[in-house]
């Protein structure tokens, strides 16, 4: 009987050292898993607010002179927007938000399609968004530039005598630069082009 005692001493032993470290395991892994769990959820939160990242909407103000730029050579103080919206396709309504206008310093010069002559462009972009649009083109020029030389380059010239076709290439342009803007900063937000100069020969 005391023998039987001695040979289950170990076996207890054995099998007490194996629960425990079962124990021990099943708590690493459930403190892993929270701490992980609470990590990404923190991150993931932080990252589902669109007004960290995206441009906003800047609401019109009655009455109230737009900060003018100090000295000859300085711009003005970039707009600061209050309205977030959820992408850069929402409908914006023009009488409720302030437009800024930027233009492009250098005009566009490409040879037409069908080789009869060349095209030279200066276009000015306007947005509803605040100063983050602004920064997006200027951060952007370079792209911005070469969609705009391959959009005029495939321009009819018979087509662009006409004002539909100015008006066709508007769009065309808002859509590129629009576009690159997605591709490059995940918002677009140019509501539209216009030309300052445009010179067909």
């Amino acid at each position: 009987m005391a023998k039987d005692n001695i040979e289950g001493a170990p076996k207890k032993k054995g099998s007490f050292k194996k629960l425990l470290f079962i124990g021990v395991a099943a708590i690493a892994l459930i403190g892993a898993g929270a701490g992980a769990g609470i990590y990404f959820g923190a991150l993931q939160a932080h990252e589902a607010k669109p007004e960290d990242h995206f441009p906003k909407l800047v609401e019109r103000s009655e009455g109230e002179p737009e900060p003018a730029a100090e000295g000859d050579d300085k711009e003005a103080p970039p707009k600061v927007g209050t309205v977030s919206v959820p992408n850069d396709k929402f409908k914006v309504d023009p009488k409720k938000y302030e437009i800024t206008y930027y233009p492009i310093a250098d005009s566009f010069t490409t040879n037409l399609a069908d080789g009869s002559g060349f095209l030279q462009v200066g276009i000015s972009l306007s947005t509803f968004y605040d100063g983050k649009v602004i920064n997006n083109i200027k951060r952007q020029a370079v792209p911005i530039r070469s969609v705009v030389l391959m959009v005029l380059a495939e321009q009819d010239p018979a087509l662009l005598s006409t004002s539909q076709g100015k008006q066709r290439l508007q769009r065309q342009l808002t859509a590129a630069i629009n576009d690159v803007l997605r591709d490059k900063e995940g918002f677009g937000g140019i509501d539209n082009v216009y030309f300052t100069s445009l010179v067909i020969q």
